[in-house]
């Protein structure tokens, strides 16, 4: 139905995570009402992360340096480590802008069903890093699932011979959420991680 480069993009811009195709044909029409400065500019774009981005050989997040700004930084504190899944967590740490530890980004999370064992997260150089920096304290900051669930307390029990306090994110009901919608586990944690109100 599309000329055929027109069609090759929607399919290119399918691959995107969470891009259907009627969301690719919009913004391959997009696309097609660029000016050509804007066509180089995203061209460029591609080719810098290509070739730039690479993971900080410390923490595992993304950077363009040869050390990521975070482990770079004297000021933050390298006695508290929060532990993430991935490196969009960490950006979505730093937007906030409270956060002064540091950071270590897994290889995913444990997952027996798809084939993800603990040694596949690289969780030796978790361990090596806690040692060297005489780590304190481990965040760990997974996403309430069965597969953050596991990847924590399996963490917990490796961590048992370190003498560091292992801590993980409070997690509940969201504000202005209908109880009736909300998941057991996430019921249950609230329930578990309930406060005095003062």
């Amino acid at each position: 139905m599309y000329p055929e480069s027109l069609k090759n993009l929607v399919d290119s811009l399918q691959m995107f995570s969470g891009i259907g195709e009627k969301t690719a044909e919009r913004m391959a029409f997009s696309i097609l009402n660029f000016e050509e400065e804007q066509i180089q500019t995203l061209k460029q774009s591609i080719e810098d992360i290509q070739k730039n981005i690479h993971s900080c050989p410390i923490c595992n997040s993304l950077t363009d340096q040869e050390i990521c700004p975070v482990c770079h930084d004297p000021n933050r504190d390298s006695t508290t480590l929060c532990v993430v899944e991935d490196p969009k967590n960490v950006f979505l740490f730093e937007k906030l802008g409270t956060y002064n530890g540091k950071y270590h980004v897994l290889s995913g999370l444990i997952s027996p069903l798809d084939d993800i064992n603990p040694e596949d997260i690289k969780l030796e150089k978790l361990i090596e890093r806690i040692t060297k920096d005489n780590a304190k304290e481990v965040i760990l900051a997974f996403k309430p699932s069965v597969e953050g669930e596991i990847t924590a307390l399996y963490i917990k029990k490796v961590l048992e011979g370190l003498n560091v306090i292992v801590s993980r994110l409070a997690s509940g009901v969201p504000m202005g959420a209908d109880m009736e919608y909300i998941d057991n586990l996430t019921l249950e944690r609230a329930l578990e991680e309930r406060r005095k109100i003062s």
